[in-house]
């Protein structure tokens, strides 16, 4: 594997990895700019709404100004936000910083995945796919540890951390194009249509009504089975780490088995998991339950990142940008929009989204174009 296209994976495990390394150091932060815990949690907002707002439109400039120079682009300005973030005498600056680095993730994340699919053969998209999908996982999943172990020192040195990795990663760069010099401009519109559309809708589901309902899951798990924060902590890993086990495997799947197909076992497997965890009489059941969801969840993924990589139309990272980030708004609304249900019946908490995933997904996802009967050239004629 040549520099450049490792690159690529580590880029996937920079931008969560970035996002969530504020996670475990929260009391620090707060101390450190005299806030309250709660407080310091809009260091994750201050990412995370700019990253999303971004992707509307990151991708499809990143295509006009050429994904190469685009990537190397953001990546310096990562670098130089999270040495901002080192520094900020005052809270609000420390949250400007944050924001430009959600800003700076939004113009990689998506020209990421163009790019690796423009480097891979069509057959292997899927095997590729699941490995992004797994470094992806991976960062989300050890941003809390690495920040939580650097926050026990001096939480400034997990943004070093950061910085180091995003200015090696400019000073890589990324597969070359060779279609890219020849592709003309790009607009907008063109990666705004209704397939990607219904894509970005299926993606928000695969996310706001599965993957980030860990904070679901933790209240069950205090209400139910009275688990303190360390059994609670171990207990939600399992969905971010079946994910990470599996992901590969998903993606041989989805080269097999087609991603339209594994994208509805998953929308129908994640839904029946999620119930089982609203019913699950005991806890290991409940563990299981959401362990094996991480499955689902990297089915659902994978397969809507391939359905959009193979799409017709040459804007592939705008389109690519339009489903995250519609798919990082859908996660964004969940913490608000399902703890009312859930306080009201707790199994209708899970019910409920369950539901949604496994009944709407299979309508929203748009149908396969079918082949065009290849001309007939045995008399020389195209068959009528």
């Amino acid at each position: 594997m040549s520099l450049r296209r490792a690159g690529l994976y580590l880029g996937g495990f920079l931008g969560p990895f970035g996002g969530g390394v504020t996670t475990a150091m929260l009391p620090e932060l707060g101390t450190s700019y005299g806030v309250s815990p709660g407080t310091a949690s809009a260091s994750l907002t201050a990412f995370l709404l700019p990253f999303a707002a971004a992707m509307l439109v990151s991708g499809t400039f990143g295509e006009r100004w050429g994904r190469s120079r685009t990537v190397r682009a953001a990546y310096v300005l990562y670098t130089l936000s999270s040495l901002a973030c080192v520094v900020a005498p005052t809270w609000t600056l420390f949250l400007g910083a944050r924001a430009l680095q959600g800003v700076a993730n939004a113009f990689t994340t998506p020209l990421l995945m163009a790019a690796l699919a423009a480097s891979v053969a069509p057959e292997a998209l899927g095997r590729a796919l699941g490995w992004y999908g797994s470094l992806q996982a991976a960062g989300q999943t050890s941003a809390p540890l690495v920040g939580g172990l650097a926050a026990e020192v001096d939480w400034h040195y997990a943004f070093y951390g950061v910085a180091a990795v995003a200015l090696a990663l400019a000073v890589v760069g990324i597969p070359a194009d060779e279609r890219g010099a020849a592709r003309a401009r790009v607009p907008l519109r063109s990666a705004w249509t209704p397939g990607v559309l219904r894509l970005g809708l299926i993606a928000a589901l695969g996310w706001g009504c599965l993957a980030s309902l860990g904070f679901l899951v933790a209240l069950r798990l205090v209400d139910v089975f009275t688990l303190d924060a360390g059994p609670r902590g171990l207990a939600l890993t399992g969905l971010g780490a079946m994910g990470i086990v599996t992901a590969r495997l998903v993606g041989a799947g989805v080269d097999r088995l087609g991603a339209r197909r594994c994208v509805l076992a998953g929308a129908i497997s994640g839904g029946v998991l999620l119930a089982g965890v609203g019913l699950a009489p005991v806890l290991w059941l409940l563990v299981a339950c959401w362990a094996l969801a991480g499955i689902s969840s990297q089915l659902i993924l994978v397969g809507v990142n391939a359905l959009v990589l193979t799409r017709e139309g040459g804007n592939r990272g705008g389109a690519v940008s339009v489903v995250q980030s519609i798919r990082f708004f859908g996660a964004a609304a969940s913490p608000a929009a399902l703890p009312p249900v859930y306080h009201a019946d707790p199994l209708a908490g899970f019910l409920v989204p369950a539901g949604v995933l496994a009944l709407v997904t299979p309508l929203a996802l748009p149908r396969p174009v079918p082949a065009e009967d290849p001309p007939d050239t045995a008399n020389g004629t195209l068959a009528q």
